[in-house]
């Protein structure tokens, strides 16, 4: 496992080889799970793509030492995680880059382009939405959220069929046993405060609002991924974060629907490659 120090907390990353001249791909995972989601599309773009994966702080490996605990000021807004993906690229040395971003990494990829416009040559945000603030579905959505993370004993791990569970959770069809498996590992594995901590600083009202402002600014193309099944983030919305983006303005669908797919595409659809090297925005060419 490589390892690098970002805002003293040691963050786990793979880096495949250099791949000819094509832009790094940097995969951000979601809520409670990790970089190993990836691995799938890694291994089918690594030909092509040199590919770049992390544990975002606080989740899979990244984790807290006994010296570096979060402290009630620790920040884990998608900003904030944006922030550390910066450090992230300036000491790998990756000065050109596209972001590939699920679900709350979508989020994360968003304002990590707005933050290096010169690095960030475009981003995919894969089931990954929203700009709508809905009070009282989003105070339902986060008082769940906190009960979930209240709720996740290490023993969990141990009780039969657990996995299974995981395996069928949010999906159209389920998984291999071995996704449910790593699932349920990352699911108690995700440090309390971070996992409650990025729930909560990324579904406030002002965050949720910002969202469609920061999309409009945005200069880099951005594409948008969602399964016709996901029940978590809805096409609907990520059809309307993506119509404030000027590639939709301009009249391009800047959104990819995956018939049959759920809320995990990158895992129930790994042959996502994109054609043409140079253009990791050409995935939008394939059809499902």
């Amino acid at each position: 496992m490589v390892r690098l120090e970002i805002q003293s907390v040691k963050h786990s990353y793979s880096l495949t080889a250099t791949q000819s001249n094509a832009p790094t791909l940097v995969f951000i995972h979601g809520w409670l799970l990790s970089r190993h989601y990836w691995q799938p599309l890694v291994e089918h773009l690594a030909p092509s793509y040199r590919c770049l994966s992390y544990d975002l702080r606080g989740f899979g490996g990244s984790q807290f030492s006994l010296d570096t605990r979060p402290t009630r000021f620790s920040c884990y807004t998608p900003e904030s995680y944006a922030e550390d993906l910066m450090v992230l690229l300036k000491k790998l040395e990756i000065d050109r880059a596209w972001l590939v971003g699920h679900s709350l990494g979508g989020t994360i990829a968003l304002f990590g382009a707005d933050k290096l416009p010169g690095q960030v040559q475009g981003v995919i945000c894969i089931n990954s939405g929203g700009g709508i603030y809905l009070k009282e579905e989003f105070e339902r959505f986060r008082a769940a959220g906190e009960q979930i993370v209240k709720f996740r004993p290490p023993w969990l791990r141990r009780l039969p069929l657990v996995d299974a569970v995981f395996a069928r959770s949010q999906v159209d069809r389920p998984l291999k046993r071995e996704w449910g498996r790593q699932r349920l590992i990352d699911f108690v594995a995700a440090h309390p405060e971070a996992a409650l901590g990025a729930l909560l600083d990324s579904t406030t009202e002002a965050e949720v609002h910002r969202l469609p402002r920061l999309v409009t600014q945005l200069q880099q193309p951005v594409y948008f991924i969602t399964g016709e099944k996901d029940r978590v983030m809805e096409p609907k919305y990520v059809r309307h974060l993506a119509s404030f983006h000027w590639l939709f303005r301009q009249g391009e669908d800047n959104v990819l629907e995956i018939p049959n797919c759920g809320h995990l595409a990158m895992v129930e659809y790994p042959d996502m490659s994109p054609p043409c090297a140079e253009d990791p925005g050409s995935i939008f060419r394939i059809s499902y």
